[in-house]
């Protein structure tokens, strides 16, 4: 019975830096704002075809693109399968740091009262910006 326990014992210390180590999560990332993007919002049929293309292939899930054309930057945040309309999306921040290009955006589902349609929806949004070249941060 004492082997047990000191069994016992030996395996929770053993086991207690493991359990620290997965607790310990990167910590969000800082990113000090140097300036504006201007940008617009794109409607799909104003989007490249290719572009449009990888959205619909990818709607489903959630996803995060970025799209280089020639006279232009997309960043494209999809929220994958929602179980109704009614969803909008709003870009919180987008902005440029010395790390890149920063792109925050948000769901927002619809309002308890309002009437939506019950099909399955797939909101997402587009963003067109002057053409860079810099890294992009999806930020959460």
């Amino acid at each position: 019975m004492k082997n047990t326990k000191i069994g016992r014992l030996l395996l929770f210390f053993a086991l207690l830096p493991l359990c620290m180590i997965v607790g310990c999560g990167k910590e969000k990332e800082e990113y000090t704002k140097t300036g504006e993007a201007e940008f617009t919002v794109v409607e799909e049929a104003d989007l490249p075809k290719e572009l449009l293309d990888v959205i619909k292939e990818k709607k489903s899930e959630p996803f995060k693109l970025t799209y280089k054309a020639e006279d232009a930057l997309y960043l494209a945040k999809g929220y994958g399968e929602q179980p109704s309309g009614g969803y909008s999306i709003a870009v919180e921040e987008l902005f440029t740091a010395k790390e890149g290009l920063c792109f925050k955006t948000t769901l927002i589902g619809p309002a308890a009262d309002e009437k939506v349609t019950t099909a399955v929806t797939y909101p997402y949004i587009v963003v067109k910006l002057m053409p860079m070249e810099t890294d992009v941060h999806f930020l959460e």
